[in-house]
């Protein structure tokens, strides 16, 4: 039986993208070889792990998201501040926060959630925060490297840039290689205006 590694995500305009990659830009500077930066392309808002899935559950899967988007209409998110999980004194993972009509996002994250626990999928034990990850500290860093990287997120300003419209979500499919994981989408569903009373 044929799988793949699978998840739940919106995709980001090119515009995200680009800020994204500033924001590396301005924290490699600050010469921090102990992280492994994310490559920006391929950069996206997880909205849920499926883990492996059997090739044959897609058209089901691909169901569930249209249910779970239906009554969802297109909405705008922004980038927020930077961060770390889980501290400025020992990070191990940099991130940009997000903002804007988060409320409607986590409504699209509960429903996705609830939709898939009859396919057998798990919902989440933390709550959802909305983050994307610009890259990952290295096992082997030094107390020392993950304090001054800190300090380097803690200085770190984003630059303000228009909300980016969210009008669908995707299945996405993840490739593990030796250079990182490549992703491509499997199927995308569109977030639809409400129809208009006659």
């Amino acid at each position: 039986m044929e799988s793949v590694r699978a998840f739940i995500a919106i995709e980001l305009p090119g515009s995200v993208k680009s800020a994204l990659s500033q924001l590396q830009d301005n924290l490699k500077r600050s010469e921090h070889a102990s992280v492994k930066w994310v490559d920006t392309g391929s950069i996206h808002l997880t909205l849920k792990f499926l883990g492996n899935i059997a090739t044959e559950t897609i058209p089901e899967l691909t169901k569930v998201l249209s249910e779970a988007a239906r009554g969802i209409t297109p909405f705008h998110l922004e980038l927020g501040e930077m961060g770390v999980f889980p501290n400025l004194r020992a990070p191990r993972v940099v991130w940009v926060g997000l903002r804007g009509e988060t409320a409607t996002l986590s409504v699209l994250q509960e429903n996705i959630e609830s939709a898939l626990i009859p396919l057998g999928f798990p919902p989440e034990n933390r709550a959802f925060s909305p983050h994307l990850t610009l890259g990952r500290v290295r096992e082997k860093a030094s107390p020392g490297e993950r304090r001054s990287l800190g300090q380097a997120v803690a200085s770190s300003k984003v630059a303000s840039m228009e909300p980016f419209p969210v009008d669908s979500l995707s299945l996405m499919r993840s490739t593990l290689t030796r250079e990182g994981a490549v992703y491509s989408r499997l199927y995308s569903v569109a977030l639809r205006e409400a129809e208009q009373e006659q």
